[in-house]
């Protein structure tokens, strides 16, 4: 038990951090969003504003927080664990984003709250992940990382050819698989780290992670783009949770229980599922959940309103 406790109290921590970061970062970009038109100037002028606002550079030192400790989290843990419970992150966003917009979650979003809960302890409980190597050999990168380039290719291209939902649901899956590859990187990277700096800068582990992670980035960005967060949040979640268990099976040699335990992962999986879609329904629904309130409840007006 103490054994997982790290990885799983790291990974919890990395999921907080990162949605207090989302949040803090959402509100300093509500109450200062000038009504000017768009451009490079306007960007500049627009991060320096940003840059004298406590609450912007807090969110910004949370994301830098979240990202040591989900490196830490994969040093000391395995990767189909740790990537799994950063799906809390929605449950913490809309936790911290209520208590800093002053904003009480519904019946159903409660709902959501606990299948994506209990979906995600369930099928932790369930697929029991257990640890294997720190590193992984060359033939197993070139293998794993041909066939996620060769999935992310796919399903861009496949969102190509639609529009809407279906385009917003493929480009998460690309994010979700790429994100889970960098998380891969990323362990792979920390998992020299114990061999002296030198030695991990000196591996191209740690340049592949920040080249991926800036692909999933601009996936990201696209999918949330291309429609509504239930569209592209459940493929995401969902996405990088599986993505995850297959790479530390290709990678780390890492495993999870199977056979009759197959039904109460699956059960699990659609819990997860499901609460991403209400989660996700809940955050990109209703006007206004992320602008500041007054103090009699009443919503801010931002700038550009």
């Amino acid at each position: 038990m103490p054994v997982l406790a790290l990885p799983v109290g790291l990974a919890l921590c990395s999921a907080l951090a990162n949605a207090a970061s989302s949040v803090l970062q959402r509100r300093a970009a509500a109450v200062d969003t000038p009504a000017e038109p768009g451009g490079p100037g306007t960007l500049l002028r627009g991060l320096r504003r940003l840059l004298r606002r406590p609450d912007w550079l807090a969110g910004v030192a949370l994301l830098m927080l979240s990202a040591v400790m989900q490196g830490w989290a994969l040093a000391v843990g395995s990767l189909s664990l740790v990537q799994p419970l950063l799906a809390t992150e929605l449950l913490f966003t809309l936790i911290v984003g209520g208590l800093v917009f002053r904003r009480r979650p519904g019946g159903r979003t409660w709902l959501a709250f606990v299948a994506l809960a209990v979906g995600l302890a369930v099928f932790l409980l369930s697929a029991a992940p257990r640890p294997g190597r720190d590193d992984a050999t060359s033939r197993a990168w070139l293998m794993a990382g041909g066939v996620a380039c060769a999935v992310v290719l796919l399903l861009v291209l496949a969102a190509r050819t639609v529009r809407g939902p279906a385009r917003a649901a493929l480009l998460g899956l690309a994010s979700a698989v790429s994100f889970a590859t960098t998380a891969a990187l990323l362990k792979e990277s920390v998992g020299r780290l114990r061999l002296g700096p030198g030695v991990m800068f000196s591996h191209w582990s740690p340049y592949a992670t920040a080249a991926v992670g800036l692909v999933a980035f601009l996936l990201l960005q696209s999918a949330l783009g291309a429609g509504s967060l239930a569209a592209s949040q459940p493929a995401l979640t969902l996405g990088d949770a599986l993505t995850s268990v297959a790479l530390g099976w290709a990678l780390f040699e890492e495993s999870v229980q199977l056979g009759l335990r197959m039904i109460p992962e699956a059960i699990g999986i659609v819990l997860i599922g499901a609460g991403s879609i209400g989660l996700a329904n809940t955050l990109s629904a209703g006007r206004g959940w992320d602008a500041p309130a007054e103090p009699d409840g009443s919503e801010v007006r931002t700038r550009r309103e």
